[in-house]
């Protein structure tokens, strides 16, 4: 079975998702790796099936849903800002708030499959500073709301 080996594939795959295009020199740059290390990344993420290919993503395809979990995540509070920059570094995790209540952190994660939903569960829960989980598999979406544009959104100017 496919596997990213560490940190750096996390955020190789991060940078890959959000522009499959991008150089190889800018993505070193980016995560401060040599290149020829980018390059040798890549190669054994396509050969281990980890990444099987790139493509042109022309919109939503509403046939196929993804997988989806909401995990909630108690966590120690001295440690809260670096467990954000680490749930960051996990390409699956789509959304990440913090909340109050009995729960601290709510993360909405996407892996590829069903079957790496138990392994990526188990990564995000023994990140230190997580002092427990509770999640949930999405069953269905029923609607989706995107947030209204504000004045000021963009950072464009709006003064007259």
């Amino acid at each position: 079975m496919p596997r990213i080996k560490d940190e750096l594939d996390r955020k190789l795959i991060s940078v890959l998702q959000a522009n499959a295009r991008e150089p190889i020199s800018s993505i070193s740059r980016k995560l401060n790796v040599p290149r020829s290390t980018i390059q040798e990344r890549i190669t054994r993420l396509e050969r281990s099936g980890v990444i099987s290919g790139y493509t042109a993503i022309l919109g939503e395809d509403l046939n196929r849903q993804p997988v989806q979990a909401i995990v909630l995540l108690s966590v120690d509070q001295q440690q809260s800002k670096e467990l954000v920059k680490q749930m960051e570094s996990y390409p699956e995790i789509k959304t990440c708030m913090t909340i109050s209540g009995e729960f601290d952190m709510f993360l909405v994660i996407e892996p590829g499959r069903l079957e790496e939903l138990d392994d990526l569960l188990d990564s995000i829960t023994a990140v230190p500073g997580v002092v427990r989980s509770r999640s949930s598999i999405v069953l269905s979406q029923k609607f989706h709301r995107p947030r209204p544009a504000f004045p000021g959104d963009s950072g464009e100017n709006l003064s007259l």
